[in-house]
């Protein structure tokens, strides 16, 4: 005897439900894996070329410019200096700064001028495997990197990726390329105070220009430059 119409057409629910759910689970381990292996080989690899120097690049019509070096090649100055200023617990976190994010929301209540919670390690999760954004599921993917960043880098290898694929100026990204074209010699001989104004206009550097300061930049200098005296320096075990 036939089944029931209405039978047959539940059961065949029922299957494309079971093959739908296969199928996204099959989806999220291959994209979980892939992203495993992606940063498996970044951990050996220089950075260069990423997707979110490419987007950046063509937002503001400009080549991309960068030279990667080794963090011995880059002057402990700017590791300070942007500790000093973007994440000043980066060496005792996990990745995410609950004080950070805190301190961003209180200040987003009251500025008009958006400030993130982001840290440099999710800085780096973002500038290496993702593009810029707000949304949900970029802030989603993000965190995921965070922690694989974490577990699989540690603190200085993130800190030799950010410094060599931060942007500093439009097109101009890490600091090799923008050492030599602001202020004519090695990312190893950056001073202090050159140091304290590359990290003052991460913020925006499109905006805050290295070529040309503003007294604002300036006025972040001094502060980063302070900020640089009490930490001392930036220990990585």
């Amino acid at each position: 005897m036939d089944e029931n119409p209405e039978i047959q057409k539940e059961t065949r629910l029922r299957l494309y439900a079971r093959i739908a759910i296969r199928a996204i689970l099959l989806s999220i381990a291959v994209g979980v894996v892939s992203a495993v292996i992606m940063v498996i080989v970044y951990k050996f690899l220089p950075v260069t070329n990423t997707m979110f120097m490419r987007i950046q690049s063509d937002k503001h019509n400009v080549p991309t410019t960068q030279t990667w070096v080794p963090l011995t090649e880059i002057s402990p100055n700017l590791a300070l200096a942007v500790v000093s200023s973007e994440d000043n617990l980066f060496v005792q976190h996990n990745g995410f700064s609950l004080d950070a994010i805190k301190r961003a929301m209180e200040h987003n209540e009251k500025s008009k001028r958006i400030h993130g919670g982001s840290t440099i390690s999710q800085q780096v999760a973002k500038n290496v495997f993702l593009w810029n954004g707000r949304s949900w599921v970029r802030k989603g993917l993000e965190a995921g990197f965070t922690v694989l960043i974490e577990l699989i880098w540690g603190k200085e290898r993130i800190m030799e990726v950010y410094l060599n694929v931060v942007e500093l100026a439009p097109g101009v990204y890490g600091a090799e390329a923008a050492s030599q074209k602001f202020f004519k010699h090695s990312a190893k001989r950056i001073t202090r105070e050159e140091a304290a104004l590359m990290a003052a206009v991460l913020p925006n550097p499109a905006r805050m220009k290295l070529a040309r300061p503003s007294e604002y930049v300036y006025k972040r200098q001094g502060q980063i430059l302070y900020l640089m005296d009490k930490i001392g320096r930036v220990k990585y075990e």
